[in-house]
């Protein structure tokens, strides 16, 4: 059997060229990192593609981060999109392509993006109201502010760390129940929320204001995140500043960041609004800012819940929107996650919380009951994405190996 050309993919593969995320990687025998796109199930040189085929990018794309990349802005990326797709599809350049693509299974993949800043909402309306009424039981579910604006918080941008990085059980204080005075120790609450990432590009400068519609000039792409959570920690202190230590010791994010122009057969509207916004939110005559992205949460292969993107209430452009009307800056590589992402129904919540309803109502795995993770225990996150002519757009999977405690 003659050897089939990684060029050649099926019709229906989810990383065809339709998709063509970014990346950096490197290879045993070459640890230098640098720029790749997926394509099937390898990774193509970027950098020593554009060169080979005399792109004027070729410098852009030889870089061991996308930072550079992202700030040329829209105008570059949808050039060097174009010249990608061309490389890899046009039978022109097939001779000097192929030589330039690395089975996946061979390389080394690293955090893409030097995180500026990152900044976490609290976007679906379901996730919010299971919580309201899990700690609220005698009060309103949704606090009065929730749906006039899209509720965030700024994180730690230095705990941001790739696919497959290991999360080590955080410390902290927590206060055991019927107890009036806290602890410290291992977090025994260990949590996951199923988030999709979003990567800023195009920067601004303070006292700039970035309207809806220009969402897509200053957004690059889109990656999946967890937002790992030690809720005991968090429960103790978040009053009255919110989240601290019980979530910046680690947030995952994928090894690949796929640009926006991918989503367009993806884009729907958000649920409908039952409360006027004001007018620097108000989208409804914009294209529609939902994307019908399909998440799945599983521990230790084992799936446990499919959360449904499309139900966010807020959308990423009136999040961007809001994060900036107060004249706050964008920096390139900026990174914002859109808050735990859960349906309407009980297979659809977004993080353990949810699901057991604080620990409540045990998962039952092959490998025991869980409540809140063990060490050990393994979160895999995939997701995918309508895209065009009936293919499915494939985001990459966020890994994460939790670890015990360091003294």
């Amino acid at each position: 059997m003659p050897r089939q050309s990684p060029l050649d993919l099926p019709q229906d593969h989810p990383f065809g060229p339709h998709n063509l995320p970014y990346g950096v990687f490197s290879t045993d025998g070459s640890p230098e990192r640098r720029i790749g796109v997926r394509y099937g199930d390898h990774v193509l040189d970027a950098g020593a593609a554009a060169a080979a085929h005399g792109s004027p990018h070729a410098e852009l794309l030889s870089r061991p981060l996308l930072n550079p990349l992202l700030a040329a802005g829209r105008p570059v990326w949808r050039e060097v999109r174009a010249q990608l797709r061309a490389w890899l599809t046009d039978p022109a350049h097939r001779a000097t392509t192929e030589p330039l693509l690395r089975p996946l299974d061979e390389v080394a993949l690293h955090l893409p993006f030097e995180v500026a800043d990152y900044v976490d909402f609290y976007a679906s309306e379901h996730h919010a109201t299971n919580v309201g009424r899990m700690f609220r039981p005698d009060g309103e579910a949704l606090t009065p502010n929730w749906k006039h604006l899209p509720i965030g918080y700024h994180g730690r941008a230095g705990t941001v760390v790739v696919s497959g990085t290991p999360v080590v059980r955080p410390l902290g204080q927590r206060l055991p129940f019927s107890e009036t005075s806290p602890v410290f120790g291992p977090t025994q609450r260990l949590d996951i929320e199923a988030e999709v990432g979003f990567v800023v590009g195009t920067p601004t400068t303070m006292g700039e204001r970035v309207p809806l519609t220009a969402f897509r000039e200053h957004v690059f792409g889109v990656c999946l995140l967890n937002d790992w959570s030690a809720r005991d920690v968090q429960s103790w202190e978040y009053r009255p500043l919110g989240p601290f230590l019980g979530k910046s010791f680690a947030t995952s994010v994928s090894a690949w960041i796929t640009p926006l122009d991918a989503f367009d057969a993806a884009r729907t509207s958000p649920p409908e609004r039952d409360e006027p916004v004001l007018p620097y939110l108000d989208d409804s005559a914009d294209e529609p800012g939902g994307l019908d992205i399909h998440l799945e949460i599983a521990i230790n292969g084992h799936p446990v819940a499919h959360p449904p993107f499309s139900t966010m209430y807020w959308t990423a452009a009136q999040q961007l929107a809001h994060m900036t009307v107060n004249g706050a800056s964008l920096r390139t590589g900026d990174l914002y996650g859109s808050g735990t992402v859960s349906g309407p129904l009980p297979e659809q919540r977004g993080c353990l919380l949810e699901l057991t309803w604080s620990g409540r109502d045990p998962l039952e795995l092959p490998d025991g009951k869980r409540t809140f993770l063990e060490d050990g225990d393994e979160v895999r996150l995939t997701a995918w994405a309508p895209g065009p002519d009936g293919v499915r757009v494939g985001l990459g999977e966020v890994l994460g190996r939790v670890v015990p405690a360091t003294d």
